[in-house]
């Protein structure tokens, strides 16, 4: 039984809020998800960024919300009367008793299956880091050359070539042409960006950054961009490469592996190339610095200048103030010398009158010295000690005899007295006991 019937035959009665409510959880039951084909008609884009639109055929009209988060999903700017396919989740606005559908995701009708390999090959390159940002680089400030792959038929090239004419005609511009739409374009661009590679690893002519360009289109105009040869190619670019394919609302895979995705082409030429004004206000204002820099050195050497020349023009002047300086050293070296010789003088006169005691003093303790010397040495005379009654003993070799074990009976001896000398023969030897 259904919560919409009562078992009595009688009408259940519902709140407004709680009757759209379950209304809702029928559709949700029922139908979801949801896809539909039909033609926008009203498209409106709020402040908020949240999209609202109906869809509509020949037989009837749903209204639609699409949000922000997936409004900025879109790879195209929705119009009226383009005939689209929308999935999502159909509902009751409470608020109104309305019912609508609030939309995922929009394609235009035809592109489902292209853009499911869109989604396919962007979400595998992505695994692959194709897209990360750490391998983007910086756009040269100056390029030296620039690289560009677009169709010689395109418009795109016009406005490139027209953009880089007005703001750096000083820099070259090296053109690879190649078809950028239909079945032999992929291999043509690649073909054109390794072309534009080998000239990079030439080193001459210099070449900086390459533009990838062309107009706005559908979805299969532009397929070309989103082939995966092209893309991997992409990636080994030697130098920078920005993406300038269709308008702000068109993505590419291009656009992603790209170092950097431009709204348009010529925004791609305008980024790379600095305007030339730009250069030149910057040189005139360096041109500025440097002559107040200068007129500032030659103000401070004008001075110095005239300090040097007002010196140089009264020479009098500094011929008396170096006169006056010698003669003031001339004094003071008169003075020292005299107070020098006084000095001496005085101290040879004291020398004089001291040295002649000094002397004798000298004499004095000199003669002492000698006294008790000689006083000393007639202590040790020898002979007066023999005067004294002693004798010096000493055998055939003049040798000194001390010890009488050192004699030997019958040994001959000589005594030595104060006055003369004996010599004796040893009849015994005692020694003392």
């Amino acid at each position: 039984m259904s919560e919409f019937e009562n078992p009595t035959g009688t009408p259940r009665i519902w709140q407004v809020g709680a009757l759209c409510r379950a209304i809702a959880d029928a559709l949700e039951s029922r139908f979801n998800p949801v896809a539909v084909r039909g033609e926008i008609s009203g498209f409106n884009r709020a402040p908020s960024g949240h999209c609202y639109f109906a869809l509509k055929d020949e037989s009837g009209q749903i209204r639609c919300a699409m949000f922000r988060r997936a409004a900025g999903l879109l790879d195209f700017a929705p119009r009226d009367g383009e005939l689209v396919e929308v999935r999502g989740r159909l509902g009751v606005y409470e608020p109104r008793g309305d019912l609508q559908l609030i939309v995922e995701s929009m394609s235009r009708a035809g592109q489902g299956a292209l853009f499911e390999q869109f989604l396919k090959l962007k979400a595998r390159l992505e695994a692959e880091g194709l897209f990360d940002a750490a391998r983007k680089r910086e756009l040269p400030a100056r390029p030296r050359g620039i690289g560009l792959v677009t169709s010689l038929g395109a418009a795109a090239l016009h406005d490139v070539v027209t953009a880089l004419q007005r703001r750096v005609p000083h820099i070259p511009v090296f053109l690879a042409p190649a078809s950028v739409q239909g079945a032999a374009a992929p291999a043509e661009l690649v073909a054109a960006l390794q072309q534009l590679y080998a000239l990079v690893e030439q080193g001459s002519p210099a070449l900086d950054v390459i533009l990838l360009v062309r107009g706005g289109g559908s979805m299969e105009d532009l397929w070309a961009f989103n082939d995966e040869r092209l893309a991997r190619t992409l990636a080994q670019s030697p130098v920078p490469v920005v993406s300038g394919v269709g308008h702000e609302t068109d993505f590419t895979i291009a656009d992603f592996v790209a170092d950097l995705r431009s709204p348009t082409p010529t925004a791609a030429a305008e980024l790379v190339a600095e305007a030339r004004s730009v250069g030149l206000g910057a040189l005139d204002q360096l041109q500025g610095r440097l002559q107040e820099t200068l007129q500032w050195l030659l103000d401070r050497h004008s001075q110095r200048l005239d300090l040097a020349a007002g010196r140089l023009g009264r020479p009098s002047g500094l011929v008396a103030r170096q006169q006056q300086s010698l003669s003031a050293q001339a004094q003071r070296l008169r003075y020292a010398t005299t107070h020098v010789l006084s000095q001496r003088q005085r101290e040879l006169q004291q020398w004089r009158k001291a040295w002649p005691q000094s002397v004798q003093r000298g004499l004095q303790t000199q003669q002492l010295q000698l006294e008790r010397a000689s006083l000393r040495l007639q202590l040790l005379d020898p002979s007066l000690v023999l005067q004294r009654g002693y004798a010096w003993v000493s055998n055939e070799r003049h040798e000194a005899v001390t010890r009488a074990r050192d004699l030997a009976p019958g040994q001959a001896l000589h005594l030595h007295f104060a006055q003369g000398r004996a010599d004796v023969s040893v009849t015994a030897v005692q020694e003392k006991e």
